[in-house]
């Protein structure tokens, strides 16, 4: 049997036919999210698209899972509240069955993520696991004794969301000092263009051809690279904020392993050398 998958992201969404893992056809689409119940017949449509254009017959597909970053109702699949994506008490698996006439199941992203990691990716064989999905917030999915633990009505794991700052930077949450406050993506972005500000001769400013609205997640990272100092110190305070509340997981769980995901993750050696020499001056290496 083939499954559908649907990964909803800050930027985009992503859709894919799968088989034991191995996707088979895929489609990325960039809907608004208001109205979000037109958002998500937009997905529910481009589901059944992308299953016509594979020839594959509905009989043959077991469901849909859709991953969706926030708060999400595992039993009714409702997501309940996604700040960054602005979505609040949302329906997602009553649309998408009515449109698609397929069984759906909702979960959250970065637990959806963790399970598949610990399924099909680096993360097989352990038994507890730690997983961070670094994007326009942080993600986390939490695997204890080979089983995700969701807490609640399926709300737990929400690591973005620990206090690192007290009283430090607002977040959408509605706290301040939040963890991905620091160490998302977006946290990256805005440490990068303060630290460009205060260097008008960082290589940095040549990268985004002295736009600094074009500085992204890795502008700080490709000057680092190259021996930027300004760009190095960004680097090295992201990492710090990073691994600092990787420690808190690792206090917590004593997990055999945690996973860095999202395009951040794409750094490499480069990302985790750092954190690994971070984490060694703790004693947690």
């Amino acid at each position: 049997m083939y499954s559908v998958g649907v990964d909803i992201g800050g930027m985009s969404v992503k859709i894919g036919i799968v088989d034991n893992g191995n996707i088979i056809a895929k489609k990325v689409i960039k809907p608004k999210t208001n109205p979000q119940t037109e958002f998500v017949k937009i997905i529910a449509n481009t589901i059944n698209d992308l299953i016509v254009e594979t020839k594959i017959n509905k009989s043959e597909i077991a469901g849909v899972g859709v991953g969706c970053p926030g708060s999400v109702d595992y039993n009714d699949g409702i997501v309940l509240h996604s700040g960054n994506l602005n979505l609040k008490n949302l329906n997602i698996k009553q649309i998408i069955e009515e449109i698609t006439k397929l069984p759906c199941m909702v979960g959250n992203d970065a637990d959806l993520a963790a399970l598949g990691e610990v399924k099909f990716g680096i993360a097989k064989g352990y038994s507890d696991v730690i997983m961070l999905t670094i994007g326009t917030g942080i993600g986390g999915g939490i695997i204890v004794n080979g089983k995700l633990y969701t807490g609640y009505r399926g709300m737990a794991g929400e690591l973005g969301h620990i206090s690192l700052f007290y009283n430090g930077i607002k977040c959408g949450c509605g706290r301040s000092g939040c963890f991905e406050q620091y160490a998302s993506a977006t946290a990256l972005i805005r440490q990068t263009k303060q630290a460009m500000l205060l260097d008008e001769n960082s290589s940095m400013w040549n990268l985004v051809g002295g736009d600094i609205d074009k500085v992204n997640g890795i502008t700080a990272f490709s000057e680092a690279k190259k021996g930027d100092k300004t760009a190095e110190n960004v680097v090295s305070t992201f990492v710090s904020y990073l691994t600092e509340g990787i420690m808190n997981y690792c206090n917590i769980f004593r997990p055999q392993a945690v996973i860095v995901g999202g395009a951040i993750s794409n750094e490499g050696s480069f990302l985790l050398d750092k954190i690994y020499n971070y984490l060694e001056k703790f004693e947690y290496g």
